[in-house]
């Protein structure tokens, strides 16, 4: 898959968990283990999260990799082949993992849990961020899993390239530069911005529920900030602690 659009394969529907828990880089805080590794992710999955984020790049060799930062033991990943990465692994002596790894762990024993795919913008260029969008949602094709993945980014232009591969994608937008209307308008559905960028503006928290864009916060990780969220009515949280959020939800229902 180049430029063509992707036409969805048949797949068993979801029915993805009734909370609004989206684990940050999986659910690793509490048990300390490595960000955005499977352990993590199996966690968050474990916890039954609605969602577990993680983040993408590609390598020189154009393998795609987790990993949160441009840098994996300050080799910068866009820069570096994927057999020279392997060199080092994760805290919990996990090697660095593909995203096709990922992805299937993703789907071991999980009926529950969506997927939030993170494609982190180039170092490199702006044409290669996109790209790196077309590989992504090209493995996501092959393993059949359209239905189960939200594709975020700070780089707007990858998620045009999303909408324009596959228009009926879950794309949800990060700076916090533009307005709900305006995410709509490009074809997104949802804006998952800084929480701090929705108590400047609280205005498009009425304009996001009005055209029917999801709402989601990151990276929330105290009471406060959560019961504020909560209250507000958004459709998603990320968080670093999952389980305090959990208590959180299940506080305002008391």
């Amino acid at each position: 898959m180049s430029a063509c659009t992707v036409t969805n394969k048949t797949a068993a529907p979801v029915k993805f968990a009734d909370n609004i828990v989206v684990a940050h880089r999986g659910a690793w805080k509490k048990n300390s283990l490595p960000e955005n590794s499977i352990a993590s992710l199996k966690h968050a999955i474990e916890l039954n999260c609605t969602g577990s984020e993680f983040d993408v790049h590609m390598t020189a060799d154009d393998s795609l990799v987790i990993n949160h930062d441009d840098e994996f033991h300050k080799l910068p990943i866009e820069k570096t082949s994927y057999a020279d990465l392997q060199a080092f692994t994760l805290s919990n002596a996990e090697k660095l993992p593909t995203l096709r790894e990922y992805l299937l762990a993703g789907m071991d024993h999980n009926k529950t849990t969506r997927l939030v795919c993170e494609i982190k913008p180039s170092t490199i260029s702006k044409e290669r961020g996109k790209l790196i969008a077309a590989r992504v949602l090209q493995m996501v094709h092959e393993l059949n899993l359209e239905n189960r993945i939200v594709y975020i980014s700070f780089d707007y232009d990858i998620l045009k390239k999303i909408v324009e591969l596959n228009p009926s994608a879950q794309t949800q937008y990060l700076t916090g530069d533009k307005t709900p209307e305006q995410v709509k308008a490009d074809g997104m559905t949802g804006v998952d911005y800084h929480f701090s960028v929705f108590k400047l503006h609280p205005e498009w928290i009425e304009s996001a529920k009005k055209n029917n864009i999801a709402l989601n916060a990151w990276t929330v990780n105290t009471a406060e900030d959560m019961d504020w969220l909560i209250s507000s009515g958004f459709n998603f949280i990320t968080t670093n602690e999952p389980e305090l959020l959990f208590e959180r939800i299940k506080a305002a229902k008391k």
